[in-house]
């Protein structure tokens, strides 16, 4: 089981971590600070630094599956091609510093907390999601018209605003009492410890509150300019829209 310090804090930029398992999937490690592929949110990106210095290039994260393709509680570590020499390095018990692409990751963590706001201004279910590096989207389920102007505004008001992001959680008791607090139509919460992770913004007085398992700034003065840059008719009752940095 991988110990994933990136729930808790998402400014950690490196740790050092013992590999526990090498094969076809890529390299887990005991703990990391890589957040895997999930929620609609791309994996992380960085280098594995091996005892002598050298780096190993990590292209992608992924959660771990069994034989059987389920999910397992190892997070995984992909590398990028070419590496069969620095790979044929590595055995279980060897440690690593586990370093993330900070640069990268940082505007992943700015546009996730960009679609909460978006939650906020667009009141509906979503059912569709994606967060990259270069863009966000989402897909809310509706029929009315979206107007770009108006929602780069509203969101430049809330980065303004300088507003608090929290990371919380509730029981799942809690959460099946509560379930309008899932936004999202097509990714489900990640259950299975008792507890759910949530992101609350604007403290008590909150303005979006929802499970949430990704990576996000810890004020909304972080995000910085983001935009509208398309909204898109993806069906009767899909309604896209695309963000980008200013």
């Amino acid at each position: 089981m991988t110990q994933d310090l990136f729930r808790e804090n998402a400014y950690l930029k490196e740790c050092t971590a013992t590999v526990t398992a090498l094969g076809e999937q890529g390299i887990a490690l005991d703990r990391t600070v890589f957040y895997p592929l999930g929620g609609g949110q791309a994996g992380d990106a960085g280098v594995l630094v091996l005892a002598d210095g050298s780096e190993l290039a990590i292209a992608d994260t992924r959660k771990g599956k069994d034989e059987e393709g389920r999910p397992t509680a190892d997070i995984i570590h992909v590398p990028a091609p070419g590496q069969e020499a620095l790979l044929g390095r590595l055995q279980p018990g060897a440690l690593v510093t586990a370093r993330v692409d900070w640069a990268r990751r940082h505007k992943l963590m700015r546009f996730h907390t960009s679609t909460h706001l978006l939650c906020h201004l667009v009141p509906q279910l979503v059912n569709g999601c994606s967060i990259t590096p270069e863009y966000a989207r989402l897909d809310f389920n509706m029929t009315d018209p979206l107007d770009k102007e108006l929602l780069t505004a509203g969101i430049a008001r809330l980065v303004a605003a300088g507003l608090p992001v929290d990371v919380g959680s509730i029981s799942d008791e809690e959460l099946d009492a509560n379930p309008a607090l899932v936004k999202s139509m097509s990714v489900q919460p990640p259950r299975g410890t008792g507890r759910v992770r949530t992101i609350r913004i604007g403290g008590e007085s909150h303005i979006d509150f929802q499970p949430c398992g990704g990576t996000h700034v810890a004020n909304t003065a972080e995000i910085g300019g983001v935009v509208v840059t398309k909204i898109e008719k993806k069906s009767a009752t899909t309604r896209r829209v695309v963000l980008g940095f200013a």
